[in-house]
C-alpha cells in the first residue's frame, strides 16, 4: 500500500531553480539571491524579470522589460463592461479570477501549447508573461472604483509599477517614499516554493492549459483564508482585539479554545519568517515617515507578537508573511478585502516563472491516492432498498 502523507507534506512535487527556503535558518532566496538584498536594492520590475529569466538583468533587458510593462497596463474595454455587470459586494479575488479567465478569450497565441509536450515559442511565453502582469494589477485598481460606482483611472507610462498602481488605487500623484514601500512588499511576495497556489499553477500548467486559465487556477486557490486571505483574516483580528492591553488574553482565549491565531505559524519556517522581519521594518519606517501618526493597529500587533511568541515559540510558530502586510496595506489606505488581490498581482510573477520552467520538463500530474472505500459491494436493485 502506498504511504499516504496528509497535505503532501514534505513531499517533493517537482524540481526547481526559481526559489529556495531553509526554514530552521529563516532563509528564503529568489535564483539565489537573499530576500533581504532584493527587497533593499532591487525594484519589483528587476525581481520578477530574475524569476522569469534566471538571472540579474542587463541594463538593456531591465529596460525593455519596464517599456513592455508599461505598453501593458492597458485593459480592453469589454473587461471592463463585463466588470460593471459584477455584483459590487463581490470579493475582489473573484473578480480576479474571472476577468482573468476571460483575458484569455481575447489574447491569442495559445495554440503553441497544443502542438506537443511544451512550447518552444519563447516569445509567446515572454509577451504572455508581461501582458498578465501588467494587467493584474490593473485590473485590481479598476474594481476598487467600479465596485464603488465610478469609472477606473487610466494608467500612466511614466510611472513605475509599484507608482501607477498606487496613482490608479487613489487618483492622487504616488508619494515616491510609500511608492518604494510598496515595491518592496511587491517583491516579498513574488515567490515562495511550492505553495499551495503555485502547485495549482503546475497541475494547470501540465495540462498545456491556457496561461490565463493557469493563473486564475492559482488565483483561485490563493484567495482561500489558510493562504492569501490571510492577511486579511490578520486585521480582522487586530482590530477586534482592540487595544494592545488585550492582546494576551485574547491569544490565551484562542489558544483554550484552540482556535487559529491569524498571521501566525508556517509550514516551512520554524522561526520568524524571514518577510515578516522585513514588513516589521518597513511598518516602523512608514511610522518614522508619517511622524507617528498611525492608527493602532501596529501596536496591537507587536503586542500580539510578543503573547503568542511567548506562548508559542518554543514550539516553532511565530509570525508569517500575513501579519504584518495587512497592517502596512491598512496605513496606506488599502481596504483589507483588496489585499489577497495584491498577493496575487506580485505573486503572479513567481506563478508565471513557474508556469515557464513546467512547460520546459513537462509531465502532466497524475497522483495516486490510497484508496479506503468498500470494495466488491453487491448491487441491490432499487425496489429491494426498501
Amino acid at each position: 500500500m502506498n504511504e499516504y502523507v496528509p497535505g503532501l507534506e514534505g513531499v517533493p512535487a517537482t524540481k526547481s531553480n526559481i526559489s529556495f527556503i531553509d526554514g530552521e535558518k529563516g532563509i528564503l532566496s529568489y535564483r539565489g539571491y537573499p530576500i533581504e538584498m532584493l527587497a533593499e536594492r532591487s525594484t519589483f520590475e528587476e525581481t520578477a524579470l530574475l524569476l522569469l529569466d534566471g538571472d540579474l538583468p542587463t541594463r538593456a533587458k531591465l529596460k525593455a522589460f519596464d517599456q513592455d510593462m508599461r505598453a501593458n497596463r492597458q485593459v480592453k474595454f469589454r473587461i471592463r463592461e463585463l466588470m460593471r455587470q459584477l455584483p459590487p459586494a463581490g470579493h475582489p479575488m473573484d473578480m480576479l479570477q474571472s476577468m482573468m479567465a476571460c483575458l484569455g478569450m481575447d489574447h491569442s497565441g495559445a495554440e503553441c501549447l497544443t502542438g506537443g509536450d511544451h512550447c518552444n515559442d519563447v516569445n509567446f511565453v515572454h509577451n504572455t508573461s508581461v501582458t498578465i502582469i501588467a494587467h493584474m494589477a490593473t485590473m485590481v485598481t479598476m474594481w476598487e472604483h467600479i465596485r464603488n460606482g465610478y469609472d477606473p483611472i487610466e494608467p500612466r507610462t511614466d510611472l513605475t509599477h509599484a507608482e501607477n498602481f498606487l496613482w490608479m488605487l487613489t487618483g492622487k500623484e504616488p508619494d515616491r517614499y510609500i511608492a518604494r514601500i510598496m515595491d518592496i512588499c511587491l517583491i516579498l511576495h513574488a515567490e515562495h516554493t511550492i505553495n499551495a497556489s503555485t502547485f495549482a499553477v503546475l497541475v494547470a500548467g501540465s495540462t498545456l492549459a491556457s496561461p490565463y486559465s493557469v493563473i486564475a487556477s492559482g488565483i483561485a486557490t490563493l484567495s482561500g483564508p489558510l493562504h492569501g486571505g490571510a492577511n486579511q483574516a490578520v486585521v480582522h483580528m487586530l482590530e477586534e482585539i482592540g487595544t494592545p492591553e488585550k492582546a494576551a488574553a485574547y491569544i490565551d482565549a484562542q489558544l483554550k479554545a484552540k482556535k487559529k491565531i491569524w498571521g501566525f505559524g508556517h509550514r516551512e519556517y520554524n522561526v520568524k519568517d524571514p518577510r515578516a522581519v522585513i514588513l516589521e521594518h518597513l511598518m516602523r519606517k512608514f511610522a518614522d515617515y508619517k511622524e507617528g501618526k498611525v492608527g493602532p493597529l501596529f501596536e496591537i500587533a507587536q503586542a500580539v507578537e510578543k503573547a503568542a511568541t511567548d506562548r508559542l515559540g518554543a514550539k516553532g510558530i511565530y509570525p508569517n508573511v500575513d501579519f504584518y502586510s495587512g497592517v502596512l496595506y491598512r496605513e496606506m489606505g488599502i481596504a483589507p478585502d483588496q489585499f489577497p488581490s495584491l498577493f496575487a498581482m506580485s505573486r503572479v510573477a513567481g506563478w508565471l516563472a513557474h508556469w515557464k520552467e513546467q512547460l520546459g520538463q513537462n509531465r502532466i500530474f497524475r497522483p495516486t491516492q490510497v484508496y479506503t472505500g468498500e470494495v466488491d459491494r453487491e448491487y441491490v436493485p432499487l425496489e429491494r432498498r426498501g
